[in-house]
């Protein structure tokens, strides 16, 4: 399973949403079934966030999302974005 995750910081939350997401970086990426979880800003764009995840499998991603560090994070998360997250699933290519 592997989706991204974007999301725009309120101008001068940028410095929080990085601190937020280095934290809880380290959570996800300790997690069974986690393969990836890497965020990023898009360049020149410091407010912009893309958060690239892949997961073992739908359980495991079903596993992080029920997990109670998920639900504060995106608590916490939601006071300092604009808008909402947007969540693109997607389908690797068989190489």
């Amino acid at each position: 399973m592997q989706l991204t995750a974007s999301f725009h910081a309120r101008p001068g939350h940028e410095n929080l949403v990085r601190d937020l997401l280095a934290a809880y970086a380290l959570v996800v990426r300790a997690s069974d079934g986690t393969i990836l979880f890497e965020p990023s800003t898009v360049a020149g764009h410091a407010q912009t966030f893309v958060v690239f995840e892949r997961y073992r499998d739908a359980a495991a991603f079903e596993a992080h999302l029920a997990a109670a560090e998920n639900k504060t994070f995106n608590a916490d998360l939601a006071q300092h974005i604009v808008g909402e997250v947007q969540l693109q699933f997607l389908d690797p290519l068989p190489l």
